[in-house]
């Protein structure tokens, strides 16, 4: 899983050297952060279920056409492989910030998902909706802490930035 040591050793590696200084100053970089994202982490998988309704529930309030008969969101099963689809990334942005690195996200989310949700006919902007309304609700410090909550939210840009 790529992390941002994962990613400092593999290039030093194929390049035959060993870590740079800069590499290491990466490194260290994220550790001091590790207690930030740990911190969103917990929090995250502490209410996360709340979390994915009100994600899912803003992406049918703002595109409430979904419901209409042909749409995606047209019957109950579609609407419950929508707010599942919402769970798999909020679980993978979890997984990223334990281990301090986008890796989960590309190698289980990213990878292909633009690509299935065209090929499925499946509109994009729904869920970075979604994400952009769990970004816009983190509240500092009720949720967590500002550090915390930066990490959080650099993930989910990353998820909006991808779909």
């Amino acid at each position: 899983m790529k992390s941002v040591v994962t990613t400092v050793i593999s290039a030093a590696d194929a390049a035959g050297r060993f870590p740079s200084a800069s590499d290491l100053e990466s490194v260290q970089g994220s550790i001091q952060r590790s207690a930030a994202r740990l911190e969103a982490a917990e929090k995250l998988a502490g209410n996360y279920e709340a979390v994915v309704k009100e994600a899912g529930d803003a992406c049918f309030s703002k595109y409430s056409y979904l419901k209409n008969a042909g749409e995606a969101g047209e019957n109950q099963e579609k609407i419950n492989k929508c707010y599942r689809d919402v769970d798999h990334y909020f679980r993978l942005i979890n997984y990223c910030l334990v281990v301090g690195g986008t890796g989960p996200l590309d190698e289980w989310g990213i990878a292909g998902a633009r690509e299935v949700y065209r090929t499925l006919n499946l509109p994009t902007a729904p869920y970075v909706a979604s994400f952009a309304y769990s970004k816009d609700r983190i509240c500092v410090p009720r949720d967590m802490s500002a550090q915390a909550a930066t990490e959080f939210a650099s993930y989910l840009d990353y998820v909006i930035a991808s779909l």
